[in-house]
């Protein structure tokens, strides 16, 4: 098994989009049975890799991409932000991501902090931040405490949890 984390392509972009989409869909159905909307619109993607500072990977083992990510470099302050990081529905629990952000972390050593968030649903991601990648959960999002970056029409978008890993 050959693991690489290369620069997205534009001819990638479609089905990075595509897998990006399928992995959080399937992770929100399993927690809400009677799921009838998009949980990652498409825009939201776009958004995310028209940022000041975004930089967007693909994980590819044996030339198959199976996840990837959307990192975002603020270059003066060195507290970046990532944005997205999936692992390709049924390839989950092979260490993937563990291996995505373990590259991410090297490929930028001069970062002071990484901050994320995510729904407070994603019980696999907060393990898979907290246990396995060492970010910290610092804030949680709710009715009475709301992130004003969060839109309100996203799922979960009163619930986030917000993570930060304070590098050494």
């Amino acid at each position: 098994m050959v693991f690489e984390l290369l620069p997205l392509c534009p001819e990638d972009i479609q089905v990075f989009k595509k897998d990006m989409q399928e992995a959080f869909q399937t992770g929100a159905a399993s927690e809400f049975s009677d799921l009838d909307v998009q949980i990652l619109p498409e825009k939201d993607i776009d958004s995310s890799l028209s940022k000041k500072g975004a930089a967007a990977y693909k994980a590819v083992i044996d030339g198959q991409i199976v996840g990837g990510a959307i990192v975002v470099i603020d270059e003066s302050t060195k507290h970046n932000h990532l944005d997205f990081l999936y692992v390709k529905y049924g390839v989950h629990s092979h260490g993937i991501g563990k291996m995505i952000w373990s590259t991410i972390e090297k490929r930028y050593p001069d970062t002071k902090a990484w901050e994320t968030i995510t729904p407070y649903f994603e019980k696999r991601n907060i393990h898979f931040y907290i246990n396995r990648c060492g970010f910290v959960a610092v804030e949680f999002f709710n009715p009475h405490h709301k992130d004003p970056k969060i839109p309100d029409d996203m799922i979960g978008g009163d619930y986030f949890f917000r993570f930060e890993k304070v590098m050494k």
